[in-house]
């Protein structure tokens, strides 16, 4: 063991467009919405993460409120430099240290990444005093983090549904085969319940309440085995101009994400279509595997399961399987070095 060694941390980085989570010490120690409040003034970041979303549609004229990243990639990098700092900050090993420790970081990237993207995600990363910036590809990250012995050559679909991007692999003998990315995820369903809102009922939200909506009766099914309660959303009437509140069922937001999600679903049976023959037969014993917070969506499993007629399953604790797979690689860096590069 070198000095190098002694005096640097391993943390593991889910970097999303939604949220970011850090692993240290095989923990997650940051789970934090990705963004960022900024002084328009100054250019000076205020508050990152949870604090800065409970600022969201709320600011007066002199703070804007600024996600650094979008569709899985960097796109504010001052931005996202901040947001990293400060979230390494937080991690309960190093805050509170005289001397900052060297950094060895593992970060997860979406498969269709360019080389000036995955640049700019190192830039970042080196700013925070990492020595050595390894990047792995998000599919294989969550294939890792279910389960999937990706060594074996034995075909698996993986499909991973962030906030900005719905990752699509098939993967087999330590790497991708087939793969498919589409700019259909999370973000774009909180979109189309915030536009379906808007055209039936003439009711205008933020996109904090359409994420609720989202979480708390997101469905992608209009017939689901278990009856979910409508709720209560609050917004601005567009005719009168007053606050109104107007009652939501899942049954209205099934119809709102049906055309995203078909979108998803003719990714699928591409990235199926374009499958080698014997990891196709692989994939009709093993099934579909699904990973990230889209998920989470109630009835999307059995949507899929129509759709592809493969048996479909859903990770356990789905939202956290890309930085779990990302932390195991980070630990076992000798077994993974093929995909951490």
């Amino acid at each position: 063991m070198g000095l190098f060694d002694i005096f640097t941390q391993d943390i593991a980085i889910d970097l999303g467009t939604a949220n970011t989570l850090i692993i240290h010490n095989n923990k997650i120690v940051v789970d934090q919405p990705s963004i960022v409040a900024i002084e328009r003034d100054t250019n000076r970041p205020i508050a990152v993460g949870e604090r800065a979303k409970n600022m969201q549609g709320k600011t007066p004229e002199n703070i804007r409120i600024i996600r650094p990243l979008k569709d899985g990639v960097i796109a504010d990098f001052h931005a996202s430099e901040h947001m990293i700092k400060e979230f390494i900050k937080q991690i309960p090993g190093i805050k509170g240290k005289l001397i900052q420790p060297a950094l060895r970081i593992v970060i997860c990237i979406p498969s269709g990444i360019t080389e000036v993207e995955k640049r700019a995600v190192r830039d970042s990363a080196q700013k925070v005093n990492a020595k050595d910036v390894r990047l792995i590809h998000e599919p294989m990250a969550a294939a890792i983090g279910v389960g999937i012995d990706v060594q074996k050559p034995e075909g698996n679909m993986i499909i991973d549904i962030g906030g900005g991007t719905t990752e699509i692999a098939i993967v087999s003998l330590g790497g991708i085969v087939t793969e498919k990315s589409v700019k259909v995820a999370g973000d774009v369903f909180t979109s189309d319940i915030a536009y379906y809102l808007r055209t039936h009922h003439n009711l205008y939200i933020g996109e904090r309440t359409a994420e609720r909506a989202k979480i708390e009766v997101g469905s992608a099914l209009e017939e689901l085995d278990v009856e979910i309660e409508d709720i209560p959303i609050q917004g601005r009437d567009l005719i009168t101009g007053k606050p109104k509140e107007i009652m939501v069922s899942y049954k209205e937001i099934a119809r709102a994400l049906d055309k995203s999600i078909i979108r998803v679903e003719d990714a699928v049976m591409e990235a199926l279509s374009l499958t080698p023959p014997e990891l196709a037969a692989d994939i009709y014993k093993t099934g579909i595997f699904l990973a990230g917070g889209g998920a989470l969506l109630r009835g999307l499993a059995d949507r899929f399961h129509r759709k592809t007629g493969l048996p479909v399953f859903v990770a356990e604790d789905p939202f956290r399987a890309v930085v779990r797979g990302t932390g195991i690689a980070l630990k076992n860096m000798d077994k993974f070095e093929f995909l951490i590069k």
